[in-house]
């Protein structure tokens, strides 16, 4: 039988034309338009602009946020978008960006509240775009999740300091606007912190969730649940939610103390209820209970309730410290006084969505700081936020079904790697997209759900 295979690999030459790579990108620029973010930049940071420059502060951070949500992780990525100016435009230089950004962390604050200014007015449109499938879009809560994360730095980057889990490098609170089961999410704050930086203060949940809520439009402020770990389980912290000025809805887990365990210990075993798993199901060894009567939260905002969970560990797994007879046990504070015990903490629990926005972000550029200054950093995560949001936005405007939920690296191979070719009629610029790739006709169709909708 002969054999038909090739026997020499394919001739290689650097001269085709109209070609591009990452073609898939062109939703990410779609949902610029639409959303604003492109022009809201170029006025928030028109300041910043000298006067004979040639390329736009605002659209350089634009390109720079585009080239993280395409896997960059360094200020020289952004060439990935200078080789197709046909579709990105003219990018600017390595040296440019670096002095423009050197040129932005030395007057940090005012620039930070610049591109969040234009961050927030894109999330407001792109909120309103998406109608129903936004959060808070069905007339709910948004849901906006607390957590921090380790960013491991060399030693020598500005205030990188040993962190609580052996490591060097950074500390970043963050603060998440949830899309639900359907969809991902999106950092609404990540406020950078040296790496010994603690866990147990109330003042960086404070100001995290304060930023979060400047980040959000207006007329939702007043229905968001706060959800935190146990480092939100704090009296100053659950006081700040509730003030009068403020009236947020909370679900925060607390430490187990000796008074929560001895109150648990007294629990009936009537006064346990079944805890579920997540599609509506009990969850076999977990249940939970109500605590508040037994425990004295005169000291603690008005309202507030405690709820426990115990569950029998997986196998292999250890017990804690606050054990009781076999069984692992948490507790959360709420001031939701409706629902179904099982469904509080089934809420509570989904908390943990967070964990896995916080390791996209890091796929999108938070895993490494790559500059010296802390405020080049700090400049750098709002960098970071920015990618994550435009990618959360191109899902939830653009994208249906499974692919909402898409992680950032199936999102680059299957949508943004995409081969085309552009090519001109008229006045019209046409992209063609590799015909036998598995994902052409899915990206086609975001293309034009995107292209139906006004610029912002």
């Amino acid at each position: 039988m002969k054999n038909s295979a090739r026997a020499a690999g394919a001739a290689v030459s650097a001269d085709g034309r109209g070609l591009v790579s990452q073609a898939g990108a062109v939703l990410l620029r779609e949902t610029m338009r639409v959303t604003g973010l492109g022009r809201c930049l170029s006025e928030s940071l028109a300041r910043w602009r000298a006067p004979r420059a040639v390329h736009d502060p605002g659209k350089i951070v634009a390109d720079l946020a585009a080239a993280l949500a395409l896997g960059g992780d360094c200020l020289a990525d952004i060439a990935v978008l200078r080789e197709q100016p046909a579709l990105a435009g003219p990018v600017a230089s390595d040296p440019v960006v670096s002095r423009l950004v050197s040129l932005l962390a030395g007057d940090l604050p005012r620039a930070l509240r610049a591109i969040r200014a234009a961050r927030a007015a894109a999330r407001e449109r792109a909120w309103a775009l998406a109608g129903q499938d936004a959060p808070g879009g069905d007339g709910g809560l948004v849901t906006v999740d607390l957590d921090a994360t380790v960013v491991i730095a060399h030693p020598e980057k500005e205030q990188a300091a040993p962190a609580w889990k052996k490591t060097v490098g950074f500390h970043p609170m963050t603060a998440w606007a949830d899309h639900g089961a359907a969809g991902s999410g999106e950092p609404l704050a990540i406020m950078l912190r040296a790496g010994n930086a603690g866990s147990g203060t109330a003042a960086d949940p404070i100001e995290a969730t304060g930023l979060a809520l400047a980040r959000l439009p207006r007329q939702l402020r007043r229905k968001v649940l706060a959800r935190a770990g146990s480092g939100g389980g704090t009296h100053e912290f659950l006081a700040w939610l509730t003030s009068k000025s403020r009236r947020l809805h909370y679900s925060a887990g607390m430490t187990i103390t000796e008074n929560i365990a001895g109150a648990t210990g007294t629990v009936p075993a009537a006064a346990w209820t079944p805890a579920d798993d997540g599609s509506g199901q009990v969850r076999e060894g977990a249940r939970v209970a109500d605590i508040t009567g037994l425990l004295d939260l005169a000291s603690w905002p008005a309202g507030m309730r405690v709820i426990v969970r115990k569950q029998r560990p997986h196998p292999g797994a250890q017990l804690r410290f606050t054990g009781i007879d076999g069984h692992r046990f948490t507790c959360f504070a709420t001031g939701t006084k409706r629902g179904q015990l099982a469904d509080l903490e089934l809420r509570h629990r989904k908390r943990a969505r967070c964990e896995d926005r916080i390791r996209c972000a890091k796929d999108t550029g938070l895993r490494n700081l790559p500059l010296k200054g802390f405020a080049q950093n700090q400049l750098w995560c709002e960098l970071a936020a920015m990618a994550s949001e435009l990618i959360a936005w191109t899902q939830m405007l653009a994208l249906t079904g499974k692919a909402r939920r898409w992680e950032p690296k199936r999102l680059r191979l299957r949508v943004f790697a995409v081969a085309g070719r552009v090519a001109s009629s008229g006045r019209r610029l046409r992209l063609r997209l590799a015909g036998r790739w598995p994902r052409a006709s899915q990206i086609t169709a975001a293309a034009t759900r995107l292209q139906a909708l006004p610029s912002g």
